[in-house]
């Protein structure tokens, strides 16, 4: 619970009370935050600057979509750093108004990517209509709001919760392993390669964030760092960048490559690498400036472990 010298902290977050990512930042920071829900990932990244929040959470990855790419742009755009991580497992419910079943449904609406994941759902019901809707947890508050009971919305038990919807028919996702990737992010000057312990200090050492954030350096058994860098146009050019983190026995978890804006049919890089020691990072982070005409560091965490219901 936050103090009165310190009140709670405010997390920005994309879609509606009730929503997954709502979910994710509880799960990371505890019942005790604020969460500041936003309509777009581009006022989400607007919410610190505005002074209507303190952090941003904002999902990166899927299990089974990929990678969320607009997240990534937002991100290389804006002056934020990960300083945390967490997986949350993701379970869709069908959730209606009180007294609806699911014999007397109509029309189910959802996001887009939550009503394709519920495929076998709907070959089992092809009576149901799909209806797509802006967000998970927005299509259950509106069904609740409409009060009709021939209509139900795809979503998360907190939504169900939040607005009083009734869970007609529990995990109807095709996959069991769907998992997304969330990082917490928080305004950050410009930090140096190996700068392990100013990331934390980006959040405040007084402020309420940092207190739910604990990371002494002793107690730091691996490292996680999001890179984003740039290469010249030539042969070898992505070998040379990727071959510092072998020699350092540092473990490449992801790469992935994005458009430049502006610039057609160029390229920047996404990376993401874990080792259990700050001078193996250092080390290849030194060689990588020499191999890439662009390097900037996202963020260094510890990286976090699925966490099941």
């Amino acid at each position: 619970m936050a103090s009165s010298a310190h009140p709670a902290a405010r997390i920005a977050f994309q879609g509606e009370h009730g929503a997954f990512s709502e979910a994710a930042a509880i799960q990371l920071l505890g019942e005790g935050i604020t969460t500041v829900p936003r309509a777009t990932f581009d006022l989400a990244f607007r919410a610190i600057a505005d002074g209507r929040a303190d952090a941003l959470l904002a999902p990166v990855e899927n299990t089974l979509a990929g990678s969320v790419v607009r997240v990534y742009d937002l991100l290389l755009q804006s002056n934020l750093a990960i300083v945390a991580e967490t997986i949350l497992h993701v379970e869709h419910h069908l959730i209606g108004c009180p007294g609806a079943t699911l014999d007397g449904l109509k029309s189910v609406a959802s996001h887009p990517m939550a009503l394709a994941q519920c495929e076998s759902f709907f070959i089992a019901h092809p009576g149901l209509q799909r209806v797509p809707a802006e967000d998970t947890a927005g299509s259950v508050r509106d069904v609740l709001a409409s009060g009709n009971k021939f209509a139900a919305g795809i979503a998360g038990r907190r939504a169900a919760l939040r607005y009083g919807g009734v869970i007609l028919s529990e995990s109807i996702q095709d996959n069991a392993e769907n998992f997304t990737r969330f990082v917490l992010l928080v305004p950050n000057a410009r930090h140096s390669p190996g700068d392990f312990d100013s990331m934390k200090d980006a959040l405040g050492a007084g402020s309420s964030l940092a207190g739910l954030l604990p990371r002494a350096a002793g107690d730091r058994k691996s490292f996680k760092m999001s890179i984003a860098l740039r290469l010249a146009h030539q042969p070898g050019a992505l070998l040379a960048a990727l071959e510092p983190f072998s020699r350092h026995g540092i473990n490449l978890q992801k790469i992935e490559s994005r458009p430049i804006h502006g610039r057609p049919w160029e390229y920047q890089f996404f990376l993401d690498v874990q080792s259990d020691a700050p001078v193996k990072l250092e080390g290849a982070l030194k060689e990588l400036e020499l191999a890439t005409s662009f390097l900037r560091i996202l963020g260094i965490y510890q990286p976090s472990s699925v966490v099941m219901p």
